[in-house]
């Protein structure tokens, strides 16, 4: 199981993290094949044999799995046990209201989002499917298939008939290891090291002090997060050292203001779509596209920082990258004599960061919502989860309404294009050039796509490369045609200004499993139900 890649989830855990300052203890599910040992110093973590097995019985998660006939060959059962309890265990944190007996607090739409990381060969999903479903408070129990708790279509759909569920039955966290921690906090050395060769700084100062030491050789030591990374950029082999920096404050650090939101490099991509989400109509899309961005389990343990800084010294496809630099972010990074603020298409630009430059914060301004115009586009294999994009995409633009006649205008526009076969996302200046002060008209997007189409150029051995080209050109079309409508009168004007469109967003509909059965004794016995035995 141990593939080092973090696509499949087969091997999905939960953690679970004290801080005893706070006495709070956070829980997340998270991909054990990336996850290095050393980095869960101070941590508990409670596999799908921790919540049930043969000798202590099985949990709810585990026997609805088993009576909905959600597994086959079993291999990918315990990482979607895990993913579902990490779920209902977050679920249970919240301020929602208690649900019905045997319910959580889960919603139908959380519930199927549980599993979209974990990749299933057998099922067709489904059945596993009406599994986390069977937890929500607001499922249509008569829309769940086919199971061993009542017979499909004879016997009335009741909670009572499945295996009940209780919040808090599972601890992940037992109050002798808190009380380990809290005595070893008193006595800890300013620079944690054990002779397994992890250092553990608790502030930049410690890990300068770190980089200063006669044994530091960045091609024998590893700074880590999460090491996430991995699963892209596979490791030849273990280092000899590791340096973990998440405990460093200064990279934790979450600031919001009237100004934007600033962000410490080692905050999580789950927490940073939780501050994004809580924000303005800017904000929100950004928190919506990160969503979409690799599986909640990697989102739980990678960091905005990792994932910026693998953009900037690999050619990684990364969204997060192409929706900040759309966005104007900017990047605070530590150099060894001094400390640089750059925006983030600067830092982009830079050769290559070496192992002793820091990400320490990254800034995302706050644009309002008056006359602002925000879009994310991706295409890739999947529409969320383990996909990597084949182009990505971010526009925002800043328009001006005029005269009905004359069209909407648009003021200043960045269009940000990523993983078309290029190093790392840029911008299309020349398309922004043409486009600042005009008024949106079919001319101007018939003139303004022939632009993009000579901005937009894979590298050579890049596969796919007309197609690549044609996604950013449709997605740059649609963006355009959105912003005025009446493209069709006769001078090509936008006549009304821009659409006002309702829209439903296709990933929290929920996935129906209504069956319907068919049985007739025409070709009897073929069709005929067997029971197993």
């Amino acid at each position: 199981m141990l593939l080092r890649a973090g696509g499949c989830g087969a091997c999905v855990v939960l953690i679970s993290k004290y801080d005893p300052a706070t006495d709070v203890v956070t829980e997340f599910s998270a991909s054990s094949c990336l996850t290095l040992l050393g980095s869960l110093n101070h941590c508990s973590v409670t596999t799908s044999e921790g919540i049930g097995n043969t000798r202590d019985g099985y949990h709810p998660v585990q026997q609805r799995l088993a009576g909905f006939h959600a597994s086959q060959c079993g291999y990918c059962t315990p990482g979607m046990c895990m993913s579902i309890f990490s779920a209902l265990v977050k679920a249970d944190k919240t301020g929602d209201p208690a649900p019905t007996p045997g319910f959580s607090k889960l919603t139908c739409s959380e519930a199927e989002h549980a599993i979209s990381g974990n990749l299933c060969r057998c099922t067709g999903y489904r059945p596993i499917l009406d599994t986390c479903k069977s937890f929500a408070a607001d499922v249509d129990l008569e829309d769940l298939g086919l199971n061993s708790f009542w017979k499909k279509g004879t016997d009335p759909a009741d909670i009572d008939k499945l295996p009940e569920y209780s919040s808090g039955a599972v601890c992940t966290f037992p109050e002798f290891l808190k009380s380990e921690i809290k005595g070893q906090m008193k006595d800890a050395p300013v620079v944690n090291a054990g002779e397994d060769g992890w250092y553990h700084p608790k502030s930049i100062e410690e890990l300068h002090t770190l980089f200063d030491s006669d044994w530091f050789d960045e091609n024998s030591v590893k700074i880590v997060a999460s090491n996430t990374g991995a699963g892209v950029y596979k490791d030849p082999d273990l280092y000899k050292k590791y340096i973990n920096i998440k405990g460093i404050p200064e990279l934790s650090v979450i600031d919001r203001s009237n100004k934007g939101v600033e962000i410490g490099a080692a905050v999580s991509i789950s927490k940073a779509i939780e501050i994004f989400s809580d924000g303005t109509p800017v904000f929100r899309k950004i928190a919506s596209h990160l969503s979409k961005v690799a599986s909640p389990f990697i989102r739980n343990m990678g960091t905005i920082g990792g994932n910026v800084i693998m953009a900037q010294r690999l050619p990684f496809a990364s969204d997060i990258v192409t929706v900040l630099l759309a966005a104007g972010s900017t990047v605070t990074i530590q150099t060894a004599s001094k400390m640089l603020c750059l925006t983030l298409e600067e830092f982009l630009e830079q050769p290559p960061c070496d192992a002793k430059t820091i990400l320490l914060t990254i800034f995302v301004p706050d644009w309002g919502s008056d006359n602002i115009i925000f879009e994310t586009s991706r295409a890739a294999p999947r529409p969320f989860g383990n996909a990597v994009s084949y182009v990505n995409s971010a526009f925002l633009a800043r328009t001006s309404g005029v005269a009905a006649s004359e069209g909407l205008i648009i003021e200043d526009i960045c269009l940000a294009f990523g993983a078309y076969g290029v190093d790392h996302a840029t911008r299309a200046r020349k398309v922004e050039e043409f486009l600042k002060g005009k008024s949106v008209s079919a001319p101007v997007i018939l003139e303004a796509v022939q632009l993009l189409k000579d901005v937009v150029s894979p590298s050579e051995g890049t596969t796919h490369p007309e197609y690549r080209v044609s996604l950013a050109v449709s997605f740059l079309f649609s963006f355009l045609s959105a912003l005025g409508n009446n493209l069709n009168s006769p001078n090509g004007s936008c006549a009304n200004g821009p659409e006002k469109h309702i829209k439903v967003a296709n990933d929290d509909l929920p996935i129906r499993s209504r069956q319907e059965l068919v049985f007739n004794d025409e070709y009897k016995p073929v069709g005929k139900p067997i029971t197993k035995s």
